[in-house]
């Protein structure tokens, strides 16, 4: 089944890529094929923030909703969201931001699977790019919200 793991250094601070990844209501706004996002509920667990998230992707003519439940960590600079209803039998991302002297180091990692072999195996031709291109976005929307001036 895809998984995707990435790692980069970057020249904005952890806390700046953690805010970037945890604002999760701007996603339609930079992130491809991420047509809508809400939040249903929001809540506080073990000093963490938990928050169930719709989301509406738009794919090469194909439309799916799914929900997740997003443990955000600002302590320790993680975002994890996991598949809870929708077409997948999987669908886990994680972030974590690692403060540098100058920047941070980003981890992110995404594994999924359909519920639907069929679906799957056609998402699984594309994947490694679409996981990337969403890395990136992460990224380019820091480079507009954060871009450091010299």
């Amino acid at each position: 089944m895809p998984l995707h793991k990435e790692e980069r250094i970057v020249s904005y601070t952890a806390d700046e890529m953690y805010a970037v990844v945890a604002e999760m209501e701007r996603y339609p706004e930079f992130l491809p094929w991420c047509e809508s996002l809400r939040v249903l509920k929001r809540d506080k667990e073990d000093g963490a923030e938990i928050a169930t998230a719709e989301m509406v992707v738009a794919y090469q003519g194909l439309h799916e909703c799914y929900v997740s439940r997003v443990r955000l960590d600002r302590a320790a600079r993680i975002v994890e969201a996991r598949h809870i209803e929708g077409p997948f039998k999987r669908l886990d991302t994680r972030w974590r931001f690692v403060p540098l002297v100058e920047g941070s180091e980003v981890h992110f990692l995404i594994d999924f699977a359909f519920k639907n072999p069929l679906f799957s195996a056609v998402a699984g031709v594309a994947f490694g790019f679409v996981a990337a291109r969403m890395a990136e976005a992460f990224v380019q929307r820091a480079d507009s919200l954060y871009a450091h001036t010299s």
